[in-house]
């Protein structure tokens, strides 16, 4: 397979090649190994490669499930040598951590590949991804543009051709901002409904939640499928899904309403660009017959010791 063929398809059409006994799921795996060997050193999407691990998952994939056989990448939690609360709390996790998280659970189950871990910034707190131990991750449609954080690395990996989709985290933007950046669908779940146990119950009072980007709107909807489970000891329950995601693909979703605002919640100034984007998204949702209202947003411009005199942190 060459990588103009492996570009073509999404992560759900890989594997029906894989299901359908067309494709070995080591070549999906040579492609994407030899794409990221060409780019990674220009974008640094990748900082731990997992070769080894990822040819022993593709001789083992099970070609009944959902994702069989593609390749896929996973954000990396990291921490940086200057942080101290970070030196001294890194090694204790990392010592009691000895299994999988559920997630990653579902994911082997999903039939992934487990190719590599990809960059994010210090802790997943900023919107731009350039760590100081690992430096920064750039957009691989120019290089002289930020691929947008927390999920940066993994952004870059899947619009550089690497991988269709690797996971992401949101808790104020994580998928949804690198997702933009890069191009990409990125939607943040609803709190509780994808796990983050054993080891967390919750994250920023059940604001953080897992899941990742894609080049298409329906391998987000299989991923979901694939990951979402009941799980011992979550902080709460949250309803199921009625139907399966991949089944809403194409359906009727009903009248929906629409309430935008271009106010920065802090009361900061918004680019004239970015207030022209939602007004332009809001007239076309109005085109399409949707309802869509301004709404009010109360912003108030609050003060933070880090935040310097332009409001940028």
């Amino acid at each position: 397979m060459t990588f103009d063929e492996y570009r073509r398809y999404d992560a759900l059409e890989l594997a029906a090649l894989v299901r359908n006994k067309d494709v070995q799921p080591a070549e999906f795996l040579e492609v994407a190994i030899n794409r990221a060997e060409a780019v990674n050193p220009s974008i640094n999407a990748i900082i731990y490669p997992l070769y080894d691990l990822a040819k022993k998952m593709a001789g083992e994939v099970d070609t009944n499930s959902p994702f069989a056989g593609v390749p896929f990448c996973s954000k990396t939690w990291h921490c940086t040598s200057r942080d101290t609360l970070c030196k001294t709390v890194a090694p204790v996790i990392r010592l009691c951590i000895q299994e999988d998280s559920y997630v990653v659970e579902r994911f082997r189950q999903a039939g992934f590949v487990f190719m590599g871990k990809t960059n994010l910034p210090e802790l997943g707190l900023t919107p731009y991804t350039e760590p100081r131990a690992f430096g920064p991750t750039r957009n691989p449609w120019n290089t002289s543009r930020t691929a947008g954080g927390s999920s940066g690395g993994s952004a870059a990996a899947v619009a550089a051709g690497i991988t269709p989709i690797a996971t992401a985290s949101d808790g104020g933007g994580s998928i949804r901002i690198p997702a933009s950046c890069n191009g990409l669908f990125g939607l943040k779940p609803s709190r509780g409904l994808i796990s983050l146990g054993p080891t967390i119950g919750e994250m920023w009072s059940g604001a953080v939640t897992e899941g990742c980007v894609s080049r298409s709107v329906r391998d987000t909807a299989a991923f979901l499928d694939a990951i979402i489970a009941e799980t011992p000891g979550e902080p709460y329950l949250l309803r199921q899904p009625v139907r399966p995601f991949i089944e809403e693909m194409g359906a009727d979703p009903g009248p929906l309403r629409f309430g935008f605002t271009t106010k920065h919640p802090l009361g900061m100034e918004v680019d004239s660009h970015n207030v022209e984007a939602v007004h332009n998204t809001a007239k076309l949702l109005e085109s399409l017959g949707y309802a869509v209202e301004e709404v009010d947003f109360p912003c108030k411009r609050r003060s933070h010791p880090d935040l310097h005199h332009d409001g940028v942190w």
